[in-house]
């Protein structure tokens, strides 16, 4: 009777409610589901075990076999932070410059290229500026001139020589680290001082002693005021070869330069940028006498649209070369497959085993795609070891600048490490699933 009870229950309910157990199985309680769930990481945990006795028994061929992928990390590791740590230099000594600087020049033709006649921009122009824009905070106007400078037996040929005013020096954040920067006063009487650049200094073979005393350009006695602060190389240029004067001085040097005279700005804030532009465009339009629909006679060129042409070149940059170097992963992700064959066709016995005693198709092909994950993350692994080397040993040279590893450039190479073991390991790993258990068991 006790063997009954079970049973009459069982048939009890399957009458009474048939649809009770199928419910029940169907949604299972948080318990089941929580057991499932620990059994699932388990069983992958152990794949991920095993794929790593596989690597460490066959060290070498495991690492000729990633030799591929390490490379392709390594490179793409490196590439990216190079680019970007040079983009980060030029980006922030830009920034340095302020983001709120503007450079307007006389333009000789339209956005089309078609020439507008003779175009003029004087002192003028400037002082309309400077009088009637409330956005403009700092303004000077530039001369500039090639001449030749003399201090004792040395000389420089076609040298550059910049005329402006005491504005350029927090304009363009030309700061003097010995002496000073010419006075308002000595721009106004067109006073015979110049401020010297670390690179003029250097080639005149002149200590800072050379502050007061006098040099000689084009033939005319110049006093040095100051000499200006290290600024180094931009873009292949030097930023220490240039020689301040007082434009006013500088129209004695060059007097045609009268007619065609830059300046730059200083907007009050970054974000007023937009506006500053509009209000300088329209007092030049008025003092040239432009009708509507003329083009203008003059550009402006912006820090700050700059600053963003030069982070889209460098996206753009980054993406291309990373590209490319990443292309050396499908070579690495060949050699992968081929050795994961070779594992599928030296492990047959085993496979047939493991299908014997109940392994599941889909437990072989895990199994052998996980090993092939892993094979390649070491690989991405030891990549991106090699390409933080790298950078670190390139940024502690002198000439170098800093060279950062990003985090997404890391993420990325273990993705494209592991992707790449998912892509070419499915193959074997499919093969390895499809194996017959009495063919398997067969093999010799």
């Amino acid at each position: 009777m006790a063997e009954l009870v079970p049973t009459s229950r069982h048939a009890a309910s399957s009458l009474a409610g048939g649809s009770a157990q199928p419910n029940s199985s169907r949604f299972p309680s948080p318990l089941v589901a929580v057991e499932y769930v620990s059994a699932l990481g388990a069983r992958h945990w152990q794949n991920i075990l095993t794929a790593l006795v596989q690597v460490w028994a066959n060290k070498a061929r495991s690492l000729l076999t990633t030799l591929g992928i390490i490379i392709a990390v390594t490179s793409t590791i490196t590439v990216v932070s190079f680019v970007q740590g040079f983009g980060n230099y030029v980006t922030d000594m830009l920034r340095g410059f302020g983001t709120n600087m503007m450079f307007v020049f006389p333009w000789t033709g339209d956005d089309h290229g078609f020439m507008i006649g003779r175009i003029t921009m004087d002192i003028s122009d400037v002082r309309a500026v400077a009088a009637r824009c409330d956005k403009v905070r700092r303004i000077s106007p530039l001369v500039f001139a090639a001449a030749t400078i003399e201090f004792g037996r040395e000389k420089i040929e076609a040298a550059e020589v910049q005329g402006a005013t005491e504005q350029f020096q927090p304009i363009r954040k030309y700061f003097v680290d010995k002496g000073r920067f010419f006075s308002p006063l000595e721009v106004d009487n067109g006073s015979y001082v110049c401020v010297l650049g670390r690179n003029v200094q250097s080639l005149l073979e002149a200590s800072d002693q050379i502050v007061g005393d006098f040099v000689y350009i084009n033939a005319t006695r110049f006093r040095v005021l100051g000499i200006l602060e290290e600024k180094g190389n931009m873009m292949g240029e030097n930023q220490d070869d240039l020689i301040l004067i007082p434009y006013t001085t500088a129209l004695k040097l060059s007097p045609m330069s009268q007619y065609f005279m830059p300046f730059i700005v200083e907007a009050t804030d970054e974000k007023d940028i937009e506006e500053c532009s509009l209000q300088i465009s329209r007092v030049l339009r008025e003092c040239h006498g432009l009708e509507p629909g003329t083009p203008n006679d003059f550009r402006i060129l912006r820090q700050d649209e700059f600053l963003r042409d030069f982070d889209r070149v460098k996206i753009i940059a980054t993406s291309v070369l990373a590209g490319i170097v990443g292309i050396s992963l499908i070579v690495g992700g060949i050699g992968v497959m081929n050795i994961m064959l070779v594992s599928v066709t030296e492990r047959t016995r085993e496979i047939g085993l493991r299908k014997s005693v109940g392994g599941r198709r889909r437990d072989i092909l895990f199994q052998f795609l996980t090993e092939a994950v892993v094979l390649s993350t070491v690989g991405g692994g030891i990549g991106i070891a090699l390409g933080f080397a790298i950078c670190r040993i390139a940024s502690q040279h002198p000439a170098m600048v800093d060279i950062p590893v990003p985090a997404w450039a890391v993420a990325l190479g273990l993705s494209f490490s592991a992707g790449t073991g998912v892509l070419f390991g499915i193959i074997p790993a499919f093969k390895a699933a499809i194996l017959h258990p009495i063919d398997a068991l067969r093999h010799e």
